[in-house]
């Protein structure tokens, strides 16, 4: 099963081109896409019209690449608990407008259906589009916000988070489910080209949410925390959001909550996504009762991932520490890896990530998709040429192979699957 390329006519909508077959890319390379690769593009996923950029695909009677000349590049969004394993391919305009901070995989037409490269990643059903009814979310921001009408951090997340950028966590919390966020720090020490809380005035792509404005107090944290890890199924807590800066840099409130949380309720686990950039913090943390962390990652190697954090005032080994302070801790540790096919399944790319597996023991990589514009990411970082890569399937296949004991997810897990992974928590 070979996809039809697809374009769009720059009005809104999207067509076939019957004369070529999609194809993906990798790093800067248009390279065919292995048959058994495609699946049906999920439900809650998009299409993207990509301005400025044509279409690459092959030629079906003569088997050459060419350009789409038709219309417009197209590039699909998949939803969480998905990984692609390509991008969209296409040639880039002297003129083309830099894409917003979304992800970008190929897409193609196939017997009435849209198909994408990617994989279901984590069968967790909690951010799947099917399961929400926004109805229920409203009222349920309404009921919270009246029972706690000075709280200005449950303020944030019904009224920002979950109504105005429909945040799928912030959704869950408001229905009275599974992973709540807990947004705390309006600081950051690192100045990520793609971040999407900040970005300078002027850079061409655009923030895609506003960052929290205000440092909550822990009574503010507790207020709402302790009834939810009370009352929801699978429940955790989860500081460190996107709509935030680096949560570290608030550790001692967090810590003071933690500790007060712990004094009310035993139940769920508490968790941070975080840079890990300050392992003393966490060390703090999880003598208070944290249970887990989630450092996110562009990049196993430490000169690749400095250049896209440009972190003030840690470094790449504060990372790794921060990672084997948990599991000496007994915690579990995740990282949040920024796939970008092309690059993190480069065997550089690879090999590093072996170290960092073995030298913090690493028990979980969720992968997620890279949200960013393909050409101003390699831009950025001055990377011309990616190296010798193995495709982002054969990477996860070839991890696995040599740590399985590593899980492979997308969504933080409960305690409850943290004790028993194997066990199904997806309903």
């Amino acid at each position: 099963m070979s996809p039809y390329i697809l374009y769009s006519d720059g009005k809104g909508k999207i067509f076939e081109d019957t004369s070529l077959y999609a194809v993906g890319r990798s790093g800067w390379d248009a390279i065919p896409v292995p048959e058994d690769e495609w699946i049906e593009l999920p439900d809650g996923g998009n299409l993207y019209e990509l301005p400025g950029r044509k279409g690459i695909g092959i030629d079906v009677e003569t088997g050459d690449m060419r350009l789409c000349d038709k219309g417009w590049a197209v590039a699909a969004f998949i939803p969480p608990a998905h990984t692609g394993f390509y991008l969209a391919a296409y040639e880039t305009l002297a003129d083309a407008p830099t894409l917003p901070l979304f992800c970008y995989t190929a897409a193609g037409w196939h017997d009435d259906k849209f198909f994408v490269p990617a994989i279901r990643i984590e069968q967790d059903i909690r951010q799947d589009c099917s399961g929400y009814d926004q109805t229920k979310v409203e009222t349920g921001v309404e009921k919270l916000l009246n029972a706690y009408p000075h709280n200005r951090l449950l303020k944030h997340i019904g009224t920002t988070c979950a109504l105005t950028y429909q945040c799928p966590a912030a959704r869950n919390f408001f229905l009275g489910r599974w992973e709540c966020p807990v947004p705390t720090s309006p600081a950051c020490n690192a100045n990520c080209m793609g971040c999407i809380s900040f970005q300078p005035e002027d850079e061409t792509i655009v923030s895609t949410q506003d960052r929290l404005q205000f440092k909550p107090t822990a009574q503010e944290i507790v207020e709402f925390t302790v009834p939810h890890l009370e009352t929801a199924p699978y429940p955790i807590i989860s500081f460190g959001q996107g709509c935030e800066g680096e949560p570290l840099l608030m550790w001692e409130t967090i810590r003071e909550a933690i500790i007060e949380i712990r004094k009310h309720t035993k139940k769920g686990s508490i968790n941070i996504n975080t840079n890990g950039s300050m392992p003393g913090a966490v060390d703090k943390l999880m003598e208070a009762g944290l249970n887990s962390i989630r450092v996110s990652l562009n990049s196993a190697r430490a000169d690749i991932y400095t250049k896209y954090y440009q972190p003030n005032n840690y470094k790449f080994e504060d990372i790794v520490e921060s990672l084997r302070v948990v599991n000496r801790h007994g915690g579990w540790t995740s990282i949040n890896y920024f796939v970008f096919p092309g690059m993190t399944d480069s065997i550089a790319e690879f090999e590093a990530l072996c170290e960092l597996i073995s030298t913090t023991g690493l028990k979980m990589i969720q992968w997620r998709n890279f949200n960013i514009d393909p050409d101003w990411y390699l831009g950025k970082m001055g990377l011309t040429d990616t190296g010798e890569c193995l495709g982002v399937k054969q990477l996860m296949e070839m991890v696995h192979e040599e740590f399985p004991e590593v899980k492979y997810g997308y969504f933080n897990p409960p305690i409850e699957r943290m004790n028993n992974f194997d066990v199904d928590f997806a309903h």
